[in-house]
């Protein structure tokens, strides 16, 4: 069956809808000669062989940079290139991309223009695929083509930010596709000390280490006839990744303590909020498994992407027999940042029923929940002492609007706000926010 948009897609009685994305055309010449290439999806430009665009250039990183789509308009961003990426001789970490552009890796030069018509994209006919739900644009669009992957059993690698529902497009996927009737299991990789990282994926035999009283399948195993799903890949040990790599490349998987490996029918589906392709340049992550991973990237939208959509959320999150929330509410909820995504929406309407709306927005940031007054400066007193004054009541302040912000969820808190989770709760430990 041809993979094309929209192939298997019509619902009874529904049409599809459809709206028009630009198509990049990209012109280069390098060692190899001269190219031309139409792009429509989210692509890496490098000299690995696996890239989607490689350049035959010795001064362009192997993952050096990736076009990409940001509300419709190409952008052009950086992963860390050695020798940096330009767009009309100007470098950039990242610059949107206009109707006709000079970008430069390496010393290879790319002239990137749109193409002369631009590609039908269709949606999905309705607001909801699986667990999923969603009435804009991107939404459909993503429904749509989730749609098209699940009838494959090809890997996955689901990006977006955090809070976007990366493992509901996983299980979503798994429904959606022949192996509904197996398992879906999921690893938390953020979750799982490094010591036992691979007894949890691989398994062990009796007597592999110090509590392995008996034999025990890993998550692997388990998920066969299923689909596996790794949250947050991007904290996979570096031990466990060649791994990894070795079981999907060879679909068996040893247990640590024994030689025997064992067949194994898993369709593996991995997420990070993290950006991978950077982070394979500066080291922190296989570039072999990347691309094993990355076979198909699904690219998960913010919520300030879809604000269409934070209305159906935010009334469908509320419990049976709830008083539905006012017009002022919802107009209300559609100016905010949300940088905690559909889990911060999930969490304001939680709030708002347990301790009211005016309180939850009040904890949202909108106003105080109390009244706070910065500690005026006595110069009668030591400079350090001010100095320290002040500091604990930006921490203070800071990590209690955070935590008011995601509902207490503290993981989430540490992400958005750039800090290590065992240090925020340092922090609020120390100004008694941990009780």
């Amino acid at each position: 069956m041809p993979d094309r948009p929209g192939a298997t897609l019509t619902a009874p009685g529904r049409a599809l809808g459809q709206v028009l994305r630009d198509v990049l055309v990209l012109r280069w010449t390098d060692e190899d000669g001269a190219h031309e290439l139409r792009i429509t999806e989210p692509t890496v430009i490098g000299s690995a062989e696996a890239a989607g665009v490689r350049v035959a250039d010795r001064t362009v990183s192997r993952l050096h940079a990736e076009i990409a789509w940001r509300d419709g308009a190409p952008w052009v961003r950086d992963l860390g290139s050695r020798n940096g990426t330009y767009v009309d001789d100007l470098r950039v970490d990242g610059a949107q991309l206009g109707a006709r552009a000079r970008v430069r890796v390496g010393t290879t030069v790319f002239e990137v223009s749109l193409g002369e018509e631009p590609q039908r994209v269709f949606l999905w006919p309705t607001d909801a695929f699986g667990p999923l739900r969603g009435t804009s644009a991107p939404m459909r669009e993503l429904f749509a083509r989730l749609s098209r992957i699940a009838r494959t059993d090809s890997t996955a690698l689901v990006v977006g930010e955090t809070g976007t529902g990366k493992e509901l497009i996983a299980r979503a996927m798994h429904e959606a596709s022949a192996r509904a009737g197996g398992p879906f299991i999921t690893v938390d990789c953020t979750a799982l000390p490094e010591a036992l990282f691979e007894s949890e994926l691989f398994g062990h035999a009796r007597g592999a280490f110090t509590g392995a009283s008996g034999p025990r399948e890993g998550a692997i195993e388990a998920a066969s006839g299923g689909t596996l799903f790794l949250d947050e890949i991007g904290e996979l040990p570096a031990a466990a990744q060649p791994k990894l790599l070795r079981v999907l490349e060879e679909k068996t998987v040893r247990r640590v303590g024994e030689s025997e490996h064992r067949p194994v029918d898993v369709r593996f589906v991995a997420a990070t909020h993290r950006d991978l392709a950077a982070l394979v340049g500066v080291g922190g992550f296989r570039e072999d498994l990347y691309f094993r991973l990355a076979v198909i990237v699904v690219d998960v939208p913010p919520l300030r992407a879809r604000r269409e959509d934070i209305g159906m959320l935010a009334q469908g999150f509320l419990p049976e027999g709830a008083e539905p929330l006012t017009a002022d509410t919802l107009a209300w909820l559609q100016t905010q940042p949300w940088p905690g995504n559909v889990r911060e929406l999930r969490n304001f309407v939680d709030r708002s029923v347990a301790l009211g709306v005016e309180e939850a927005r009040a904890q949202s940031g909108e106003v105080p929940a109390r009244a706070t007054t910065l500690p005026s400066p006595d110069l009668d007193r030591p400079f350090k002492d001010v100095r320290d004054e002040w500091l604990a009541h930006l921490e203070r302040e800071v990590v209690r609007g955070w935590l008011g912000r995601t509902g207490g969820n503290v993981k989430a808190a540490a992400e958005a706000m750039g800090l290590n989770r065992t240090y925020l709760h340092r922090l609020m430990k120390k100004h008694g926010l941990d009780r």
